[in-house]
C-alpha cells in the first residue's frame, strides 16, 4: 500500500472531509506510536510501513516506560489539543490500518509487548486474565 492509499483508506474509514486532514491524523497518531514501540518490532513495522509513515513514526525517540493505551490517547489529546473522544477514534482509524500492514502475526506481538489497552485500538479484542 502506497502512503496515498493509507491516506484514502484513513480518509474513508475515519470519515474525515479532507484528505489534508486524513494526514494529519496519520503523522501525528504515528508518531505518537512511535514513542512506544521498541525492538525488532518496531523495526520491522518501519519496515512495512510506506516511506512517508515510516518517518513519521521514526520520527520519535522511544520513551523509556510506555503509557497505557488509555494514557496513550489521552497524552496524544493533549499534545494535539483534542477531545480523548475524538483521538481515541483518529488513534483507532490509523492503528487499524497500521494493522492491515504490518499482518497479524506482527501485531499480535506488538500488542503483547506494550501495556494493557492498545488491542482495542488495533480493532482487537482484549482479553485480560478474571
Amino acid at each position: 500500500m502506497t502512503f496515498e492509499q493509507v491516506l484514502e483508506k484513513v480518509r474513508y474509514e475515519g470519515a474525515y472531509p479532507t484528505r489534508a486532514q486524513a494526514e494529519e491524523v496519520v503523522r501525528a497518531v504515528l508518531a505518537a506510536f512511535g514513542r512506544q514501540l521498541t525492538g525488532d518490532e518496531r523495526e520491522e513495522l518501519v519496515a512495512r510501513l510506506p516511506h512517508e509513515a515510516a518517518i513519521s513514526f521514526a520520527s520519535e525517540v522511544p520513551a523509556t516506560e510506555p503509557l497505557t493505551g488509555r494514557d496513550f490517547v489521552k497524552d496524544l489529546a493533549a499534545r494535539t489539543a483534542g477531545t480523548t473522544a475524538t483521538t481515541r477514534w483518529n488513534t483507532s482509524t490509523v492503528l487499524r490500518v497500521v494493522a492491515q500492514l504490518a499482518g497479524e502475526e506482527l501485531i499480535r506481538r506488538i500488542i503483547a509487548q506494550l501495556p494493557p489497552g492498545y488491542a482495542l485500538l488495533f480493532g482487537r479484542a482484549e482479553l485480560t486474565a478474571a
